[in-house]
């Protein structure tokens, strides 16, 4: 039986079961792209890095907090939130596998570090990469995102999976969710 965080290629499913939802996520179902409401549609149905994304979204920028790590020979996996530099606001939840032997050893080190939100490496590194959203989600946030994004009871909110393919190969895996919008008074 091979270790998931060994994994030999992408598999955004098998993020799961490294990080199991159960404490994250109440319940989720995969919903067509046209079907994810604004402002979730454009913050997620796009090529783009999230991490520059919820950056204008949020005007500021954000940093990463990992919540658990876990290391294997050849891959590297954590849980992440990336919080708005200012006013300390929880604006996206991660889970990401990266395969490492697709990294630089510059990048890697950074990576590895865990200061510097991904996407922000990458794109300093001037990695050569394509982001291929893989499918989006409806989510019920279970007690652990409900208090992450300060919620005082569940209400949906949107993320999406996606292969970050870097110089070519598929090297990262993702499931990204944002924080609910403020219900409008």
């Amino acid at each position: 039986m091979s270790d998931p965080v060994h994994s030999s290629g992408p598999d955004v499913r098998g993020l799961f079961a490294l990080f199991p939802p159960s404490s994250f996520m109440a319940r989720f179902e995969i919903v067509p792209a046209e079907q994810v409401p604004p402002p979730y549609h454009e913050l997620l149905v796009h090529e783009h890095h999230m991490t520059v994304t919820v950056e204008k979204h949020h005007g500021e920028k954000v940093d990463v907090k990992i919540l658990e790590r876990l290391k294997g020979d050849k891959a590297y996996a954590r849980k992440i939130l990336l919080v708005t530099q200012n006013s300390k606001r929880v604006v996206q939840f991660g889970l990401v596998r990266i395969h490492l032997d697709y990294c630089s050893q510059e990048v890697r080190d950074e990576i590895l570090a865990g200061n510097t939100p991904l996407g922000r490496i990458l794109i300093n590194h001037n990695v050569l990469r394509r982001i291929e959203p893989t499918n989006y989600l409806r989510i019920i946030p279970g007690p652990a995102m409900m208090e992450w994004f300060a919620l005082p009871e569940p209400r949906p909110t949107y993320g999406r999976q996606a292969v970050i393919h870097c110089d070519g190969k598929p090297a990262i895996e993702l499931l990204e969710i944002v924080a609910p919008e403020p219900i409008a008074v």
